[in-house]
This record gives C-alpha cells, sequence and structure tokens, in this order.
C-alpha cells in the first residue's frame, strides 16, 4: 500500500495538535475540567450537566469545522469528497459508533481525555487505556484485513 504523499500535511496536522493541546489547557484551567469528549457530550445529555461551557465546547465542535469548509480549498491541499452510503455502510457505521461508546464507558473516557489529557498529566490509568486503545485497533486492522482479506 502507498502512502498519499500528496494529502500529506505535516504542518497543518502540527497547527492542528498544537490548538487542541492549547484548547484542552485553557479547559482545565479556566475551568478544571478535562477536555474529554465522551465525558463533557455525556454529561451534557443529563439534565444536571447541561452547564454553558459543555454547550460552547460541543458547539465548537461542530461549528468551527462548518466555519471553515469555504476557506479549505486555500488551507488544504484537497477537498475531501463525501461518497454516497449504501445500506451495509450505514449499517457498519452504527455498529461501530455502539461499539465505540461502550468502549468509552468501559474505559471511562475516549481517546481524546484519555491520550490527550490523560497523558499530559502522567495518569497511569490513561497509559493502560491508550495502550489498549492501540492494540484493540492494531488487531482489529490485522484480522479485517489479514484474515477475512477485507478493505477498511
Amino acid at each position: 500500500m502507498d502512502i498519499a504523499w500528496s494529502v500529506f500535511t505535516p504542518w497543518h496536522s502540527l497547527a492542528g495538535g498544537l490548538l487542541i493541546g492549547l484548547a484542552a489547557t485553557i479547559l482545565l484551567l479556566a475551568n478544571g475540567q478535562i477536555a474529554g469528549i465522551s465525558g463533557i457530550l455525556g454529561n451534557l445529555l443529563q439534565r444536571s450537566g447541561l452547564q454553558g461551557w459543555r454547550v460552547a465546547f460541543v458547539a465548537g465542535l461542530v461549528l468551527a469545522p462548518l466555519l471553515l469548509l469555504p476557506l479549505l480549498p486555500a488551507i488544504g491541499p484537497f477537498r475531501p469528497s463525501v461518497p454516497v452510503a449504501e445500506h451495509m455502510d450505514i449499517l457498519r457505521l452504527l455498529a461501530g459508533g455502539f461499539l465505540v461508546g461502550l468502549g468509552t464507558r468501559m474505559a471511562n473516557g475516549c481517546t481524546s481525555g484519555h491520550g490527550v489529557c490523560g497523558l499530559a498529566r502522567f495518569s497511569q490509568r490513561s497509559l493502560a487505556a491508550v495502550l489498549t486503545f492501540m492494540l484493540a485497533g492494531f488487531a482489529t486492522v490485522y484480522i479485517w484485513r489479514e484474515t477475512w482479506g477485507l478493505p477498511l
């Protein structure tokens, strides 16, 4: 498998990573809260968790890409096309979303909470969670490609 070097954007990735780290740091220092998406969204859906900062955080996740959409040709090497989803793709998407949600509940957090914020705080629990995420991902790709010969 070849790497698509034409869409390799290390500077955009570095800038994005720095912005994510900055946002997580500001949220921790200003509110004392961890920027774990599953925790923020999960608590937002509960009546007691309806706080302004949670609404603003989730709104920013949704609105920021929509506001940047007109600028994408200028800041990115390509404009992604949206494929037409087939019935089986939608079922796989729903099953995958359910499994990810189940996994975040079992791990008490998601990759953003454990991987970005937890590792930055040297949390041993987050290190164990991230290693589990990564190993499960590697195993899934191996089984999917090598055992069944299916594309991801």
